[in-house]
């Protein structure tokens, strides 16, 4: 260790490998757990928390304890880039390569060889190798080898061919299987005049790979060979693509899309690739292994531009084409000024050439077009955040997230097969919380290589909790929140918010309408196609109402979750806008009992136009947002109760039709866990009673329409009491009390012929008649019906027509009518059908079936039962359904 004056020695093995891992981590914290998991390698001894506190009391009276502190995860080493060699190291490094972008050769040069000259041996040499330390040796090692790789490149592009020769032939002695080093010695030998020893090193190479490996060069190296041989090769050799990664999983075949779509280049223009996803698909990973596996069908140049496109400043075209031309061997006074020049330059020298060309991360199409080739024989990948619509004859590949499958095997790779091995179901829940996002899947799979000590489970429970998840899903560099910032940097104000505000919809498709309650907005088609054409937004699919439907990545979601700000008054615009919705879908739908009986103040609505079309068929609507309208009930719950309950209630017309029975039961108890007033708390007992008596919960239900006329009926509202005495009339009914039922019938009906509901008084005529059918008493049901029936053909109620019919049919049955019966429950049936009226489909089918059981017709009896009982065990009714079941039974008999 040296302090600025002298060298000190660290003498005893553990404190040097605190030290080591300190440094390894620095400027992060190394938590006291991990230093004691990497000193004595998972089994330490009791005293190690003692000793650790020693090995770092030792290394504060080296250091001060300004520069090793304590810290609420343990110590961190507080360096600046120049304090530690390592730090430095990748500090310059990566300013050469951004200087070498920028088309500087002579800057990227120096700086590289400025960083390569702190390196006095091995890293970390007199260290214990820790996993930490190993992994920090091991890319320290691959970047220098890389920054040397570039340096040459670079000195070769210079035209300095002799000054490299002495270091390459050391360094093919000492990393005899790195074809670059070989490749990079044959064209300096080539270019320095020295073709004969240029082919003796490749016949060299061959030699070693064939007897070390059982292998021949790589295309790379072959290449060169070749143009060595027929005296083509051009200044530079250019060789620009970086190492794929070595644990590539999945994507087979949209990477042999890629790979087909590239080899294909053969005519007038270059073929070109579009790889474009969201932040952390990989994009860069599958551009980089598809260009390496065509990289033999372009010989003569590989170039790889960082585009920068989602950062502030995304590279300009000039500066990117004088990169190319530099690297070509066109510098100084000949290289011209504006984009035009430097683009036909590039054309004119690429016209013979075989090229393959790797662009990057590029913000738009404008950046791309001066970049590319004029000839058929060459390709270009290019890689993006954004789709690429207007790149002329451009084909485009979308990236999403890995497959179950996919993501399983890369956490393996990563984590090792053994340990994912031994926690499938925790495995299985880490990738779910990663939402088989590449980068995220790649986040985990790190934290867990650093972490031996740990479970899987451990990191699934960390995961587990929304709020922290992206928090935890950072390691080094690598940062999903960081990533998709980066998508987020160059967009519009107004598009950022709405991106936020979407996270409110919670992991559901959603409509695009909905971006326009939330911005308060007619429209919000612009932001939306935005957000879509950058990859934050995808379009999943076109439901049955024609609607386009989009959704967020898991991620995504709980990102822009995080950046939803004050969000009060776009969820009440958004709520508000479904509630009118829906109201105006029932309005085109046949009355209905269940309707709401509060009235809302207005809300937030649709443009008239957006909203009609959206309703148009209703039924369609409702069935494509079943479940987003439950999501919304959830998240209502929990900032607008009184919402909540509005929405609840407004969703039991359709529950009803549908008969929805779990996602009505499910909203009403939500919501009957808040505060209402009395007349809320109302409305959603008379709601709840309802579902429990078609799930034959008769108790459970008179209790709750008990109190819930009490309610009303104190509260003086008359509507509310005369459909809660309408609910008592339904449960006594069931219950066999037909008197009792009666007398409801009688206090309910008085209530609706005094306020004019005419779709009311008919629907409880036609039950008096029902109960008097029960008591056997036909000619006074007749009456009944015929009134009920007058009403709703008067009203154009023909829902209601259909109900009287199907109560007529079995009136008319009993009293030996049973052909006028079948009669008019087939125009019943015929109504319900057409309405997609399932629920009483299924009553009309079984009161067809008991008909024609009693008529002996089998052949009619058995088809309709046996479908009517499929439709109530789908719904959930179960005693309807073993009524079918019971009468099929007695038909087999």
């Amino acid at each position: 260790m040296f302090d600025g004056a002298i060298w000190r020695a660290i003498g005893a093995a553990k404190c040097r490998a605190v030290l080591a891992s300190l440094v390894a981590q620095a400027p992060d914290p190394v938590h006291t757990d991990q230093l004691i998991d990497e000193v004595w390698a998972g089994a330490p001894p009791k005293t190690a928390p003692t000793q650790i506190h020693g090995y770092v009391s030792r290394l504060r009276r080296l250091l001060g304890d300004a520069i090793l502190t304590r810290s609420a995860l343990g110590y961190r080493l507080v360096a600046e880039p120049g304090d530690v060699d390592a730090l430095a190291f990748e500090s310059w490094i990566g300013s050469a390569n951004a200087a070498l972008r920028r088309g500087d050769t002579d800057l990227g040069t120096r700086l590289l060889g400025d960083a390569l000259a702190l390196w006095r041996g091995a890293p970390f040499a007199d260290a214990a190798v820790t996993d930490r330390v190993r992994v920090r040796v091991e890319r320290l090692t691959e970047l220098r080898l890389s920054a040397l790789e570039s340096r040459f490149d670079a000195e070769i592009g210079l035209g300095r061919h002799a000054a490299v020769i002495g270091e390459l032939r050391a360094l093919v002695a000492e990393h005899p299987l790195r074809e670059q080093f070989w490749r990079q010695l044959m064209v300096a030998l080539y270019h320095g005049g020295r073709q004969a020893e240029a082919l003796d090193e490749y016949r060299r190479l061959r030699s070693v790979l064939v007897e070390e490996l059982g292998t021949e060069p790589g295309s790379g190296v072959r290449g060169v060979h070749q143009q060595i041989l027929d005296g083509t090769l051009r200044p530079g050799g250019v060789r620009q693509l970086p190492a794929v990664i070595p644990d590539f999983t999945g994507r087979r075949a949209v990477a042999g899309a890629v790979v087909d779509r590239l080899i294909s280049a053969d005519g007038d223009a270059p073929a070109v690739v579009v790889v474009h996803g969201g932040p952390g698909t990989g994009k860069s990973t599958l551009a980089l292994r598809a260009a390496h596996q065509v990289a033999h069908a372009f010989p003569d140049a590989h170039l790889h531009l960082d585009l920068a496109g989602t950062s502030g400043q995304p590279r300009p075209p000039a500066e990117l084409l004088a990169e190319i031309l530099r690297c070509l061997g066109v510098a100084g006074q000949n290289l011209p000024d504006g984009v035009a020049a430097r683009s036909a330059l590039l054309r004119s020298h690429l016209a013979d050439l075989r090229t393959l060309l790797v662009l990057d991360d590029a913000s738009g199409s404008a950046q791309v077009l001066p970049l590319l080739p004029s000839n058929g024989r060459s390709a270009v990948v290019v890689t993006s955040r954004h789709l690429l619509t207007d790149l002329p004859g451009a084909r485009h590949v979308e990236l999403g997230t890995l497959t179950a499958a996919e993501g399983y095997e890369l956490l393996a790779r990563i984590v090792g097969e053994d340990r994912v091995g031994a926690e499938p179901e925790a495995a299985r829940a880490i990738l779910r919380y990663c939402g088989n996002l590449p980068l995220s899947i790649r986040i985990a799979g790190g934290r867990l290589l650093g972490r031996r000590s740990w479970t899987l489970e451990v990191l699934a429970e960390r995961l587990a909790d929304e709020s922290q998840r992206l928090a935890e899903l950072k390691l080094g560099d690598l940062d999903v929140r960081a990533s998709v910032d980066l998508s987020l940097r160059s967009l519009p104000e107004d598009v950022v918010r709405g991106f936020g505000l979407l996270g409110l919809l919670g992991p559901h498709e959603f409509p695009g309408w909905v971006l326009a309650a939330l911005l308060d907005r007619p429209r919000a088609d612009d932001v939306l196609d935005v957000l879509v054409d950058a990859n934050l937004v995808q379009l999943v699919s076109t439901d049955r109402a024609g609607q386009p439907r989009y959704r967020l990545h898991d991620l995504l979601r709980v990102y822009a979750a995080e950046r939803a700000g004050e969000s009060a008054a776009a969820l009440e615009r958004l709520l508000g806008a479904w509630l009118d919705l829906l109201a105006r879908a029932q309005r085109r739908r046949p009355p209905s009992m269940f309707e709401p009986v509060i009235g809302e103040p207005p809300g937030w609505r649709l443009p008239d136009a957006v909203a009609q079309r959206l309703v148009r068929d209703p039924l369609a609507w409702l069935d494509a947002e079943r479940k987003l309208l439950s999501g919304l009930v959830r998240l209502a719950a929990g900032r607008r109760p009184d919402l909540c309950r509005a929405l609840t209630a407004a969703l039991v017309p359709y529950h009803d039709d549908r008969a929805f029975y779990d996602d009505w039961l499910a909203n009403h108890d939500l919501a009957l866990r808040l505060n209402h007033g009395d007349l809320g708390r109302a409305e959603l007992l008379r709601g709840l009673a309802h579902v429990q008596i078609y799930r034959g919960e008769l108790t459970e239900a008179a209790g709750n329409m008990t109190r819930s006329l009490v309610l009303f009926r104190a509260a003086g509202h008359v509507l509310g009491e005369g459909l809660a005495a309408s609910g008592m009339a339904t449960i006594d009914r069931h219950r066999g009390r037909y008197d009792s039922s009666l007398r409801y019938v009688n206090q309910s009906l008085d209530i609706f012929v005094r306020t004019g509901n005419r779709a009311m008084e008919a629907q409880l005529r036609c039950a008096a008649g029902r109960l008097l059918v029960a008591r056997g008493r036909l000619d006074d049901a007749r009456l009944w019906f015929a009134q009920a029936l007058e009403i709703a053909t008067a009203d154009g109620d023909v829902h209601r027509e259909a109900v009287v019919l199907r109560e007529l049919g079995e009136l008319r049955h009993r009293a030996g009518e049973s052909h006028q019966a079948l009669r008019d429950l087939d125009r019943a049936l015929g109504v319900f059908t057409e309405l997609q009226d399932d629920r009483c489909v299924a009553y009309t089918l079984l009161t067809r079936g008991q008909v024609h059981a009693d008529l002996r017709d089998r052949d009619r009896a058995v088809p309709a039962l046996l479908r009517a009982a499929e439709m109530f065990r789908r719904n959930g009714n179960v005693s309807s359904e073993q009524d079918c079941r019971q009468l099929l039974g007695v038909l087999d008999g």
